[in-house]
């Protein structure tokens, strides 16, 4: 049941926030949907959960008219952005995490649409991983401050995919550095095999679809 497994991610969040001195209130949920129908969402936002990310933007199209109505409820895209698609996603999402070239950050601010931000930051040699490289960072972040409708917010990474949560926290570790460095408050990062580890390290937001809804079953 989708209630019991919100409990236990629930649990896991407060003790890592406890064994890492920090407030549960510090801490936002983004529970992770793709793949689920409109209805998951529904469900979940009846148990009290505000915050959903979605990886792309033709399939939440078709799901936004059964969710847009729903109270208080915040929609952030997490995967990767072309930016032909950037127009669309202003105006379907709340948060775009996925910030990765100046020229997706123009076709956002284009769309005048108020929105919060914040940069995808490669961190791993991956090919299929997207993401700005850090020594990129200075030239997205003035294209970013001088955009009239973003307001950045922070950085999200993706570590290499393990099962050992250990191997995530380097790089959990080096985001953060990266956010103090340039003065950001908020990081994306953790999902539900390692988000103890991030919220450790200093997440900010976390983001969880296995743990809350099973496997995806893909069409």
């Amino acid at each position: 049941m989708l209630q019991d497994r919100l409990n236990e991610v629930e649990e896991r969040i407060q003790r890592a926030a406890a064994k890492a001195g920090r407030r549960r209130d510090e801490i936002t949920l983004v529970a992770i949907t793709k793949v689920f129908p409109a209805s998951v969402i529904q469900d979940a936002w009846a148990l009290g959960l505000r915050d959903f990310g979605e990886n792309y933007v033709q399939e939440f199209e078709s799901k936004h008219p059964e969710v847009a109505s729903l109270d208080g409820a915040r929609f952030h895209f997490v995967g990767h952005l072309q930016s032909n698609k950037a127009r669309r996603a202003a105006e379907l999402f709340h948060v775009i995490e996925t910030v990765d070239a100046p020229k997706v950050a123009r076709r956002l601010d284009e769309a005048g649409r108020p929105l919060e931000v914040m940069i995808e930051v490669k961190l791993s040699g991956e090919p299929s991983k997207s993401g700005a490289d850090p020594a990129k960072l200075p030239e997205l972040l003035e294209a970013l401050r001088a955009s009239r409708n973003l307001r950045l917010i922070g950085l999200m990474t993706m570590p290499p995919w393990s099962d050992e949560p250990e191997v995530s926290r380097p790089y959990f570790q080096r985001l953060r550095r990266l956010a103090e460095e340039y003065r950001l408050p908020h990081l994306s990062m953790g999902m539900s095999h390692d988000f103890e580890a991030a919220i450790e390290e200093g997440a900010t937001h976390i983001r969880v679809g296995t743990a809350l809804f099973g496997s995806r079953k893909h069409a």
